[in-house]
C-alpha cells in the first residue's frame, strides 16, 4: 500500500489548514499536542487575539500570504478584539461566512451560547477542564469536521499561499 500524496491525510481526506485563535499558550499547546496524538496531518495556523485573527483572515500585514482556513476554533474571550466580535464580522463578511467556526471556550454562560449561534457558529464546545477531556474533545473536533463533513474548496485564495510556510505559530 503506499502513502496518501502529500496534500492528504491517512484516511484519504485532504489535509486542512485550522486556524486556532487561542491567547493562552498552554491551550494552544494542548490543542497542537492533542492533534499529533490523534495522528491529524494538519496544519494549525496559530494568532493569539481578535485582531490578528482577522488581518489573517484578510491576508493583512504579515498575513498577506496566509492559507484560507478550512476550519476555525475560536476562543470568545481574547484580548485587542473579544472572540465575540471576531465572530460577527466573519459571519458578516460575504469572503469569509462560509468557513465554519467551533467556539471553544471556558465560557459556560448561556447568553454566549445563544450569541454563538445567531451569529451563525457551526458549534460550541466548553473547554473541558481535565486534560483526557481536553485530548478527547480536540480530537472528536477532528474526526467530525475534518473526516466525516465536507468542507468548502480555499477558492478564491490562491494556492500557492496554501504551500507556504507558517509565519504566525
Amino acid at each position: 500500500m503506499s502513502a496518501p500524496p502529500a496534500n492528504r491525510r491517512p484516511n484519504g481526506a485532504r489535509r486542512v489548514v485550522i486556524l486556532l485563535v487561542e491567547d493562552s499558550p498552554a491551550d494552544v499547546e494542548l490543542t497542537r499536542h492533542a492533534l499529533a496524538a490523534g495522528k491529524v496531518a494538519n496544519r494549525v495556523e496559530v494568532v493569539m487575539d481578535g485582531e490578528s485573527a482577522l488581518a489573517y483572515l484578510r491576508r493583512e500585514g504579515a498575513y498577506r500570504r496566509a492559507p484560507r482556513p478550512d476550519l476555525i476554533l475560536l476562543d470568545l474571550n481574547l484580548p485587542r478584539k473579544d472572540g465575540r466580535e471576531v465572530l460577527a464580522e466573519i459571519k458578516g463578511d460575504p469572503k469569509l461566512k462560509a468557513i465554519p467556526v467551533v467556539v471553544l471556550t471556558t465560557s459556560a454562560a448561556d447568553r454566549d451560547v445563544l450569541y454563538a449561534y445567531e451569529q451563525q457558529a457551526s458549534s460550541y464546545i466548553r473547554k473541558p477542564v481535565r486534560l483526557e477531556e481536553f485530548m478527547r474533545v480536540v480530537l472528536t473536533i477532528d474526526r467530525y469536521w475534518l473526516e466525516i463533513v465536507s468542507l468548502p474548496s480555499r477558492g478564491g485564495w490562491p494556492a500557492e499561499a496554501a504551500r507556504q510556510p507558517s509565519s504566525s505559530a
